[in-house]
This record gives C-alpha cells, sequence and structure tokens, in this order.
C-alpha cells in the first residue's frame, strides 16, 4: 500500500523538479548581477591596459613611477639589499661550529 502511495508521488516530483529546473535554468542564464558584471569588466578592462603597458605600471605618470622606486629601493636597504645585490636570490648561510676551550 506505501509503494502504490509512493510511486505517483514520486513521478509528479520528479515532474516538477524537471520543470522548475527547465525554468530555473533559463532565468539565471539571464539574471545577472549588476555590482558582479561592473566588477568582472573592470578586471578585464585591466588585463586589457596591463597587456598594453608592457607590464609597467597601469595608468601611471613619471612621478608615480619615481615615487615607486623610490619605495623600492629604501626597502631594499632595509634588508639588506643595495648597489650591486641581488634581492631575488635566496640568501647563502654558513655556520660554523664554535671554538670550545679543552679542560
Amino acid at each position: 500500500m506505501i509503494v502504490t502511495r509512493l510511486i505517483p508521488e514520486a513521478r509528479n516530483l520528479q515532474v516538477a523538479l524537471r520543470r522548475n529546473y527547465g525554468v530555473s535554468a533559463v532565468l539565471l542564464q539571464k539574471a545577472s548581477d549588476p555590482i558582479q558584471q561592473l566588477f568582472v569588466d573592470k578586471i578585464r578592462d585591466y588585463g586589457k591596459k596591463k597587456a598594453a603597458s608592457g607590464g609597467k605600471l597601469v595608468d601611471s605618470n613619471p612621478q608615480v613611477e619615481k615615487e615607486m622606486q623610490k619605495e623600492l629601493d629604501k626597502v631594499a636597504r632595509q634588508y639588506g639589499g643595495g648597489a650591486g645585490v641581488d634581492m631575488t636570490k635566496f640568501p647563502s648561510f654558513e655556520f660554523t661550529d664554535p671554538k670550545i676551550n679543552p679542560l
């Protein structure tokens, strides 16, 4: 008796799910968040500008580039960089054993 009741309801549920999925799929493709779309458009626009600038700063001027270089030099000095020092190379460490006085 339970099986006979469940089978028609399962068929009705299957039909309802199929109909709801068909309707919601169309709606989800058409509906879009305008803020999210604006964000995606800005990212694509930035990507195009970055490719056009040849890897440099986007929408920069000589003053901004001069300030950036000044800050990079300041950071290099703070962390042991300077003229002729490659900051991209991993530092090499040398550990020596301390000399101990024999008793």
